[in-house]
């Protein structure tokens, strides 16, 4: 997976490389996915959710060009993959999401692949006000716009990345704020399931 679907792709990071070699995807896929744990796919977890494709993950953490002491925010827990990997390149990571047994999946088997991120329950559009202010924030669900409430929470010269757009079309922007204002510095094609909440997408499309 890492050198065919990610190096091959253009990650050179090599820090995320190795975050992706040592997070054990297959523990973050239902069961009767786990043969297809390291295609180059999302997979469906329930509750209309996914675990995103490998290279996704990958391309985000790397856009968030994380040290190893940054605290960050990951919206939309969904698995738990993503802010696993996180927790390989981050000091810190908080993770936020929606859907009450997919947050207590995650808390399980996080806490199975050995890692330290705490994992919260409630609206991702709005972030986690009591643990700003943040240095990068990965969002795993695609908004209408930039969400206010996420922007207003990073530190200064912090980094978000968000998915924008409609329900089938969308693009990955990485932005950062600064003292003008939200600064966008790469948007890259792509599709995710939408994120759902106050500033993002009213409701499910699909329920």
């Amino acid at each position: 997976m890492v050198e065919r679907q990610l190096r091959a792709r253009g990650i050179v990071d090599e820090r995320v490389l190795e975050a992706m070699r040592r997070v054990p995807r297959e523990l973050f896929v239902p069961e009767d996915q786990r043969q297809h744990a390291y295609d180059d796919a999302a997979l469906p977890i329930g509750y209309e959710q996914t675990i995103s494709q490998p290279y996704m993950v990958a391309l985000i953490c790397s856009l968030l060009s994380l040290h190893g002491t940054e605290k960050v925010l990951d919206v939309g827990t969904g698995s738990g993959y993503q802010a696993a990997v996180l927790a390989e390149l981050a000091g810190e990571v908080h993770s936020i999401e929606r859907v009450p047994e997919l947050a207590e999946r995650a808390r399980g088997t996080l806490e199975q692949a050995g890692s330290t991120v705490q994992v919260h329950v409630g609206d991702g559009t709005l972030g986690l006000t009591e643990q700003a202010p943040f240095a990068a924030i990965a969002v795993a669900a695609a908004a209408p716009s930039l969400p206010p409430s996420l922007y207003e929470q990073l530190e200064l010269r912090g980094r978000i990345v968000v998915p924008v757009g409609k329900l089938k079309h969308q693009r990955l922007e990485l932005v950062v704020r600064t003292p003008e204002g939200p600064a966008t510095l790469r948007s890259v094609p792509c599709r995710f399931v939408p994120l759902v909440g106050t500033d993002g997408f009213a409701q499910h499309p699909l329920g």
